[in-house]
């Protein structure tokens, strides 16, 4: 009875479709969420971002190990001032590379097997680092679990994102994120504990748990109609939403938007704003994350706080910041549906410029006498020697550092994720999300690369202020050109990019 009350309100929405009257959508919206009971999703999402887990927990490996490996007995897994920039920076280049190939994989085996995929050469790098036995094996584990970590941070975000209601969509699009905090923060709390060889092998649980779970997932239904399979996508949404919803009336909305971009995108199609106005959007928030310096900081981490010798122990601060990280990236997921997109990515953008300004006017300014032992060392051999503070002014770099990672983590972070696989148009997804990973990465392999020579040369405070200059552009960045996609569906978003006209957010 319920379904046949519902059908008047049904036909009314699909004939409207295009002009969304704002008091109907609205409580046909707020109707559908309400009958959102279907858990599946959940666990579909859960499955997924197990890939993250696995890709947070990869990419701040260095931090813990280069000091180990730095004093290892061994020449041949010994690194020094040349050799540890690679291990920190090589797998970002693996990322890249992760990125460029699944602008191919997306659309050829879908967004769902691209993730199982990646579980191939992330289990195959993390047994290379765990029995590595000269440098080449320990940079080629980190190649290959950074390809993996490339081919997921292009995966996870597309596959959420046409899986979700809109109503919960920046809730889950969070997800991806929070687990890539916390791998890292479960590699930091590891580290404590645990040989560098151990950590390699407890790398391998989430990628196996992580295939397990996905053999059991549907595929987005927005691939599967893309792929002209509509009996399986229907039957895919039913599994996500549940029998007892209104699954039907976003199917024909799906089925109707991917009927207009049955075709794969041209060059000449590139010139349409409807294509590269989202693309170079997503592209370019991408380039300005890893421009503000985080992923040099997350992979250098126990070797900043050595330099600046804050009061606590190196590896106990990093444990530290990941806390905060994982705090702040869980407030961004229940706040992101009701503040919006963009005032987040402001208040992110905000903080970050200040703690990033705070240290390195610090580090310029602070007298020698305070860091202790290994004020005049360079970043890579100062973790390797003891921290002796002498004074709590030390506790700045600490509290600025925290900072930086909690403003990150509460818009740049997840946020950047999200947008890209909200606004790219469906005919261009595949590449397009796999084209703002190669950006993405590509830019952290050059910072990361050039980040201990920069500092040996020029001193800490340099890199820092640079990357406040850069959260500074980014403040002008959001204002300008991000536009806010809060409880939009997907159709919505690429009739904006359409037409142009804003009441299609509104």
């Amino acid at each position: 009875m319920e379904s046949r009350d519902r059908e008047p309100l049904v036909r009314k929405t699909s004939s409207s479709y295009h002009t969304f009257p704002e008091g109907t959508a609205r409580r046909l919206d707020k109707e559908y969420l309400r009958s959102l009971h279907n858990k599946r999703l959940y666990l579909a999402v859960f499955a997924a971002v197990l890939g993250n887990f696995s890709f947070g927990f990869a990419l701040v490996y260095p931090s813990p190990v280069i000091p180990a490996l730095e004093a290892h007995p061994s020449p041949a897994l010994r690194l020094d001032q040349h050799t540890a920039p690679w291990f920190g920076s090589v797998f970002t280049l693996g990322a890249a590379a992760g990125g460029l190939s699944t602008m191919l994989l997306n659309d050829c085996l879908g967004r769902k097997l691209s993730i199982m995929f990646s579980a191939l050469p992330s289990a195959l790098g993390y047994a290379l680092l765990a029995g590595a036995q000269g440098l080449w094996m320990l940079l080629l584990g980190r190649v290959l679990t950074g390809y993996a970590g490339g081919v997921t941070s292009a995966s996870i975000p597309v596959y959420i994102s046409e899986i979700s209601h809109p109503g919960v969509r920046g809730m889950l699009g969070a997800c991806p994120q929070i687990m890539a905090v916390l791998g890292s923060l479960v590699l930091y709390a590891l580290g404590l504990v645990l040989d560098w060889r151990w950590l390699a092998v407890a790398g391998e649980v989430p990628v196996l748990a992580m295939v397990l779970l996905l053999c059991f997932m549907p595929n987005s239904p927005r691939f599967l109609l893309s792929q002209g399979k509509e009996e399986e996508a229907l039957g895919s949404l039913c599994w996500l939403r549940g029998e007892d919803t209104d699954y039907a009336r976003e199917y024909e909305q799906i089925k109707d938007s991917v009927r207009k971009q049955s075709r794969r995108v041209s060059c000449a199609e590139l010139k349409d704003p409807f294509l590269y106005k989202p693309i170079l959007i997503s592209g370019l928030m991408r380039f300005l994350q890893q421009l503000s310096g985080v992923t040099c900081i997350l992979v250098y981490l126990q070797p900043i706080f050595k330099k600046t010798s804050v009061i606590l122990k190196a590896e106990y601060d990093a444990a530290l910041v990941g806390l905060v990280r994982l705090s702040a990236v869980a407030i961004a997921a229940v706040s992101m549906d009701k503040a919006g997109r963009k005032i987040l990515l402001f208040v992110s953008a905000g903080v970050m410029l200040v703690s990033n300004l705070t240290m390195g006017l610090y580090i310029h300014f602070e007298p020698a006498s305070h860091n202790g032992t290994v004020a005049n060392t360079t970043l890579a051999s100062a973790a390797s020697h003891p921290a002796e503070p002498t004074n709590y002014i030390t506790l700045i770099p600490l509290l600025a550092t925290m900072f930086f990672i909690m403003g990150y983590a509460m818009g740049w972070g997840p946020i950047t994720w999200l947008l890209m696989s909200e606004i790219l148009p469906l005919k261009a997804r595949g590449v397009a999300s796999g084209l703002c990973v190669l950006v993405s990465w590509l830019t952290a392999f050059t910072l990361t690369q050039f980040f201990l020579p920069v500092v040996n040369a020029f001193g800490l405070e340099v890199p820092f202020l640079f990357f406040a200059v850069i959260s500074a552009g980014n403040i002008l960045f959001t204002g300008c050109c991000v536009p806010e996609t809060k409880g939009r569906s997907l159709e919505q978003i690429e009739a904006f990019f359409r037409t142009g006209r804003k009441s299609f957010l509104r």
